[in-house]
């Protein structure tokens, strides 16, 4: 007899890959990717087949849980759903009566199913709603705003049909989207070339055509002379330009100091082969895909790297072009009705954000939707523009995910709430009033959610089983304080009344879903012609020179400035991700910390031999306070400027025995590091502290 099959939504990591989950006698058999997606084909990667591993962890959040003893001590008393809601609810009440509605703080990790916190969030009046963006790709979204009117989000990257693709800041076979990478696998078995810029040889550089290895923090560097070798050449798309494109001429003279006999100078890459680059794009034009970055949180000049990215794109005629960057489509562009949105049950709060992002001098060029975390932290301390007393962390860890925790921790210690919403512990949770524990994705369902794209679609997250211990999703949590605080329209009683509501006017009804967990909104992919770009700037055009950055007194390309060599036995630190885990929250599933139990230290054979230290030997890496140890990985295969490590491990809660003291904390080398953000994109500079790397003797 063949087991029942529930089409869900992977929950592993931001990408919610389409999933089909085989269950028998109520548990969970087996997971893999959705059949019924034509660009997963049954694929899942590492993180999303471990999903059952998760579901089976007993090293969770099993129960509500009341802080008694101080904050990060661990002391807990075991609390009822109806005890914690209660509590929750009374506490915010208590402090909007002291503070103001807009003393409460809600930050999570984005995505599709968020409308529903947010709906809360509006409910009770704080428009203070931010998400980890600052930590990963605020540059970028805001370098799309500044170049086009629209984000990043509101192009797809078209490599199925792409003739050459690059990727700089963007790991794509370690940091996974399936679809991306099978879209990929395909174009390049279909001949398409691959361009690679890193400070280290990663996977996905192990499969380019061309791989850059440049000085870490020169990337836009790099990113100029491409553009000055375009320009000066004429290999530019002229009839695009003319139609579509305005400050060409500025551009123009602005880059002519930007040789590549200059920028080889400064990324140590030779100048032919930045010129042979430019003239391989132009070969393939318009169907060029360079990828503008996906964490981008990382040095001084990101947002310019990104937004001379964009510009490379529209120079080459590949903004909506097949095969480049064509306009995602949504519901509406296909002739169809959009899900109706469970935020707009109550009016967007007219008060000022407490991030200053809209309204603040030199912030009104900021996307105020999900602000500035990190500036909505200093308001906790400041209580300018006014207190920020209550915090909800909705399965968002930002003591992983943001520099300096330490500091962090002592911002927080202003709050009179902090509410933790998570399905593994966390350092955030850890130091939490309250935790609340989500049910892990296998066990909830969510709100419906809507994927633009060329061809735009409907999606659910069904739930495949009952959770194993006393949790709950993030609608009945939400609904269950809305119902608490007198939000009566958002205190749903059931999902199914939810999707109803989503689904009105649309023609799609909940049942639709249960065939392939997704609908289809069009049978084909809609690409825009020439004539139909349209872009959301004030001009309406592509916009080189931003209107909008020059009212913040900001270039619509920067001044280059060298990046800081290290200081004389230091090293610049930097990290990122595997195709094993997903930030700090699978290092301890049992299944993927079976396969990479530890972080190492990525460091130039040279500088390693000059030091004494041997591949696979412990070393100690101290930043200016902090300091751990981590074993080396001596290797030719990163600039020897640059330390790497992966991100997410140096855990150290006794509730997590596997990922306990395991590897290094790279945000704990970060000292000050909350002030050290990027004034045109609003990112951390992540990438700009220096450690040093001792023997141990």
């Amino acid at each position: 007899m063949a087991s029942p099959t529930v089409f869900s939504v992977c929950g592993m990591c931001s990408v919610r890959c389409p999933i089909q989950v085989e269950v028998e006698d109520g548990a969970v058999r087996r997971i893999q990717g959705s059949r019924q997606c034509a660009g997963i084909q049954g694929a899942l990667c590492a993180r999303g087949a471990a999903g059952v591993a998760l579901l089976n962890d007993d090293e969770r959040p099993q129960f509500p849980m009341i802080r008694e003893g101080a904050r990060g001590e661990g002391k807990w008393r075991r609390a009822t759903w109806d005890e914690a809601l209660d509590y929750v609810a009374e506490r915010l009440q208590a402090v909007r009566a002291k503070h103001g509605d807009a003393s409460v703080l809600l930050s999570d990790r984005g995505g599709p199913f968020r409308d529903i916190y947010r709906a809360f969030l509006r409910g009770i009046g704080s428009p203070n709603y931010c998400n980890h963006d600052s930590a990963c790709a605020r540059n970028v979204q805001h370098a799309a705003l500044s170049t086009f009117g629209f984000g990043r989000k509101d192009m797809a990257h078209d490599y199925k049909n792409a003739k050459h693709v690059v990727l700089q800041t963007r790991n794509i076979f370690e940091a996974i989207n399936v679809k991306e990478v099978n879209q990929l696998l395909d174009g390049m078995a279909a001949g398409c070339k691959l361009t690679v810029i890193d400070i280290r040889a990663t996977v996905t550089a192990s499969k380019a055509d061309n791989f850059f290895l440049l000085r870490p923090g020169t990337d836009y560097a790099f990113n100029l002379a491409i553009i000055n070798v375009l320009l000066t050449s004429g290999l530019y798309d002229a009839a695009f330009a003319k139609a579509h494109i305005l400050g060409l001429e500025e551009i123009q003279a602005f880059i002519l100091p930007y040789t590549p006999a200059w920028a080889e100078q400064e990324t140590g890459i030779p100048a032919e082969r930045i010129v042979d680059l430019a003239e391989q794009l132009a070969q393939a034009a318009p169907a060029v895909v360079w990828h503008p970055g996906w964490m981008t949180a990382r040095y001084q000049d990101s947002f310019y790297v990104c937004r001379t990215a964009y510009i490379i794109n529209a120079l080459l005629g590949a903004i909506g072009a097949k095969g480049g960057l064509p306009f995602a489509n949504k519901p509406k562009d296909v002739g169809r009705k959009g899900l109706k949105s469970v935020l707009d049950i109550y009016p967007k709060p007219k008060g000022q954000r407490a991030d200053g992002v809209g309204w603040q001098e030199d912030r009104t060029h900021f996307e105020s939707g999900p602000g500035l975390l990190h500036l909505a932290f200093e308001a906790m301390a400041t209580d300018k523009p006014y207190p920020v007393k209550a915090y909800i962390a909705h399965r968002h860890d930002p003591l992983m995910a943001y520099p300096d925790p330490t500091a962090l921790k002592k911002l927080w210690d202003h709050l009179e709430l902090l509410v933790a919403v998570t399905f593994t512990w966390s350092d955030t949770a850890w130091y939490a009033d309250v935790v609340l524990p989500l049910s892990t994705y296998l066990e909830r369902e969510s709100i419906l959610g809507s994927k633009n794209g060329l061809k735009p679609e409907f999606f659910v997250r069904h739930r495949a089983v009952e959770p194993r211990f006393d949790t709950k999703s993030e609608w009945e949590i939400y609904c269950g304080l809305a119902k608490r605080m007198g939000l009566d329209a958002l205190a749903f009683s059931s999902i199914e009344d939810i999707w109803r509501f989503q689904l009105e006017g649309t023609g799609v009804a909940p049942e639709d879903f249960l065939a392939a967990g997704f609908v289809p909104l069009t049978d084909k992919p809609k690409y825009r012609t020439v004539e139909e770009l349209a872009f959301g700037t004030p001009s309406g055009k592509i916009e080189l020179v931003s209107s909008n950055l020059a009212k913040d007194g900001l270039g619509s390309l920067a001044l280059y400035t060298s990046p800081a060599h290290p200081p004389v036995g230091r090293f610049r630190l930097t990290f990122g991700r595997c195709g094993v885990h997903t930030q700090g929250h699978t290092v301890n599933n049992p299944l993927l910390h079976a396969q990479v139990p530890e972080n190492v230290l990525w460091i130039n054979e040279d500088k390693a031999d000059a030091l004494g230290i041997e591949d696979g030997e412990v070393v100690e890496i101290i930043g200016r306070s902090h300091s751990g140890r981590i074993k080396a990985h001596v290797t030719p295969f990163i600039h020897p400027e640059a330390v790497f490590m992966l991100h997410g491990f140096g855990h150290d809660l006794p509730v997590e025995s596997r990922a306990r003291g395991r590897g290094v904390a790279d945000q704990e080398l970060m000292d000050h590091g909350l002030e050290n953000w990027d004034r045109a994109g609003g990112g951390i500079c992540m990438q700009e502290h220096f450690v040093s790397v001792h023997k141990i003797h």
